[in-house]
């Protein structure tokens, strides 16, 4: 299968339109990724199975402003749109900067200090650093209702509906555009705060966002519970605002086809969905990257993969793991625990842009970034603070006449006036100074890698690194060395490598259920039976989003301790009627004490088990494309001659410059190399061999032979 082939589009979206443009056979499938420095873009051509990329600068004051410029680089005209789908990042925005909304938080009566106690004044008792993040709702901004269920999810007192209407009041006095509600035990019986939400729906105005906790997270643990619903809340309005101006934005443009938007859990949703689940959105933008190293490790036979998703702000880490996305049922946002599938990512602020400071007589690297303006110095908007694409501008890494597939020419002299200032500031050459700031940025990102496979036990040499975003080519080789990684795979389009990854994915919907009890009183009806329940509810959900019968298809699993454990592991399950099987205990318990060991490194098969909550999970096929194979524009040689000084290791060499649009597949050739492209350039160091394979794919071994 041919790279092009991974991409797969939901074709049954209703658009009277979208049905004329494809029997006039002009029709385009389009994913968009709105980073801090660049908006990029990729276009399927349905008629001609042809992928074009493309990036535009970010515009932070109207980001529909950068959207279009990027857009109008890879298709003439909307109307010829006939699947559109956006990752975003407002809502992770908004909690990073701290610009959510202000909001009024309901807790049952007696329990109003849930959220702020939290799990302790700190969770890692040896970190000297460690400060327990401010929480996002004040204390004297949280309200207690009075009304009482039991754990069975049985009413001992009846709700206080007085109480909520007053609550209600207060949050109109006080200018509030979101409330959240978590009462005890709503996800047995939400009975007490469907009526509040009915309550406050009354009272409010429409533009204000009601939360309730059940519907964000239908789990155990009060405190997670109740620290999803709030940051549902805090950043909902702010997606809500982004999604409508945006979905007005194309339409008055001509785009009549709904979009689409990215989940946290690597699936695709529409943005009614996602107005109404704001939370699902909070990873949305980086997750597309995870879900297109999926498909190209699949298409690769590296079943292990390393993502690394380097842009102008951030670099992001997630790992491919037997061939699927490393997803937990759990995870932490800025410090806050959300309970909700999503693909465990590690972001450190380290980008092209991360600017490079002293610091007690030191060289520091981020986390701060020149952002998209002014942006480096050497992108001449003004930027005078140097960047880590400054040194590698300096380093000669850069071809600055074909910077963004030719949109931009770098300013060579404002990156080495900036690099020289911090340079004598230091006391050391320019490129000695630009050497460091590599290096030292390399070394963070390294770190962050080894926090995703070293600490959990993982060996990052028995992966590939699959490296892309913008500068995530320039650092990959350096970024394996440090880590012992022989591999590094680039795959097409790099720096826009997450918006192709979105059109890849597929519908999903995930419903979850408490299901206590100890393995030796397992009641296999009760568990078949809900396990059938939660089929049904996901099989309808991806109805709800378009998807045929025949594209529809569930996973389920179920959350398994030792009796006495605090914390579970998601064990998968065959299908729902696999309880009533015999032996089921047996063989779950098998597969629990195996992903035990694995996890954990031990395992007591002997020990008794309990479960704890079933999951079910609803896909949705999406029909593939049928693009053309990959095929090296015609034209010169890719180097045509064009060499140029390049720094590597204190070392000057005489290096080529390569257009990638010009190599073709089964070429190889040795380092040192500069590699330009649309969307991103690929630095090779001079022990490294690089081979061009079937798919258009970079390969590039460290010390070895291509």
């Amino acid at each position: 299968m041919h790279f092009a082939q991974q991409p797969r589009i939901v074709s049954w979206l209703p658009s009277v339109r979208s049905s004329n443009r494809r029997e006039a056979g002009m029709t385009y499938r389009v994913a968009m990724d709105i980073g801090g420095t660049f908006t990029d873009v990729v276009a399927y051509d349905e008629a001609h199975g042809t992928y074009v990329a493309a990036k535009a600068p970010t515009t932070p004051g109207d980001l529909a402003e950068g959207v279009f410029t990027a857009l109008e680089r890879v298709v003439d005209d909307l109307m010829a749109i006939s699947f559109f789908v956006h990752g975003t990042t407002q809502g992770l925005n908004a909690l990073l900067e701290r610009k959510g909304a202000r909001m009024l938080l309901l807790m049952s009566e007696g329990m109003r200090d849930v959220y702020h106690i939290a799990r302790g004044n700190r969770d890692r008792m040896f970190d000297l650093q460690y400060r327990k993040p401010v929480p996002l709702v004040e204390r004297q901004a949280t309200a207690e209702v009075g009304g009482r269920l039991d754990w069975k999810g049985e009413e001992l007192r009846p709700l206080d509906e007085a109480a909520v209407r007053s609550a209600a009041r207060r949050a109109r006095d006080e200018g509030c555009t979101a409330v959240a509600v978590s009462f005890l035990f709503s996800y047995v019986n939400p009975a007490h705060e469907l009526r509040a939400g009915e309550i406050l729906a009354q009272e409010l105005d429409d533009d204000v966002m009601i939360v309730l906790s059940h519907q964000v997270a239908s789990e155990w643990r009060e405190y997670e519970r109740t620290s999803s619903a709030v940051l549902d809340a805090y950043t909902g309005p702010v997606v809500r605002r982004y999604l409508g101006r945006i979905e007005e934005r194309f339409a008055e443009r001509g785009l009549g086809v709904p979009v689409q938007i990215m989940q946290s859990s690597g699936g695709v949703v529409n943005a009614d969905f996602a107005r109404r689940n704001p939370l699902q959105t909070l990873l949305s933008g980086p997750v597309g990257g995870t879900m297109g190293g999926v498909a190209a490790a699949a298409l690769l036979g590296r079943p292990n993969a390393i993502c690394i998703d380097m842009g102008g702000t951030s670099f992001d880490v997630s790992l491919v793991l037997h061939g699927r996305p490393d997803i937990s049922n759990e995870g932490v946002a800025d410090g806050f625990p959300v309970l909700m599938p999503l693909v465990n990512l590690h972001t450190i602020g380290a980008g092209g842009g991360s600017i490079a400071t002293a610091e007690a007589g030191g060289l520091r690297v981020g986390p701060e970034s020149a952002g998209a303006v002014p942006g480096p110095a050497c992108y001449g908007r003004g930027g005078t603070a140097p960047t880590v694409t400054d040194a590698n501008v300096v380093l000669g890494r850069v071809d600055p006449d074909w910077f963004a597939g030719g949109h931009m020419t770098l300013d060579v002299a404002a990156a080495h006036r900036a690099v020289g200032v911090l340079a004598d500031r230091l006391g050391m050459g320019k490129e000695a100074l630009a050497h460091g700031i590599c290096q030292v940025a390399n070394a963070k990102m390294a770190q962050a890698i080894r926090t995703l496979t070293v600490e959990h036990g993982l060996e990052p040499r028995e992966f590939t690194l699959l490296a892309f975003g913008g500068a995530g080519p320039m650092h990959a080789a350096e970024i394996a060395r440090e880590l012992g990684v022989e591999e590094v795979v680039v795959p097409r389009f790099p720096g826009a490598f997450s918006a192709w990854g979105m059109l890849g994915t597929e519908v999903r919907r995930d419903f979850t259920r408490q299901f206590f009890t100890p393995g030796d009183a397992l009641d296999s009806t009760a568990m078949a039976g809900a396990l059938g329940a939660l089929e049904t509810q996901a099989l309808d959900a991806l109805g709800e989003q378009g998807v045929p019968g025949e594209r529809r298809r569930v996973e389920h699993a179920i959350d398994m301790r030792y009796q006495g454990q605090d914390y579970t592991l998601t064990v998968p399950l065959e299908a729902a009627d696999e309880p009533l099987r015999e032996g089921f205990l047996a063989q779950a318990a098998a597969r629990f004490a195996a992903l035990h060991e694995q996890r954990y490194g031990h395992a007591t098969p002997e020990a008794p088990v309990e479960f704890v909550t079933l999951r079910t999970t609803g896909f949705g096929a999406l029909p593939e494309a049928a693009p053309a194979p990959y095929t090296p524009q015609r034209g010169a040689d890719p180097g045509a001659g064009h060499t140029k000084s390049v720094k590597f290791g204190g070392t000057s060499y005489k290096t080529p410059v390569l257009r990638r649009e010009r190599l073709a597949s089964g070429e190889q050739f040795a380092g040192p190399a500069i590699v330009v492209e649309a969307t991103s350039t690929i630095v090779v160091p001079p022990d490294a061999t690089v081979a061009v394979d079937s798919h258009g794919f970079l390969i590039m071994k460290l010390g070895g032979t291509a």
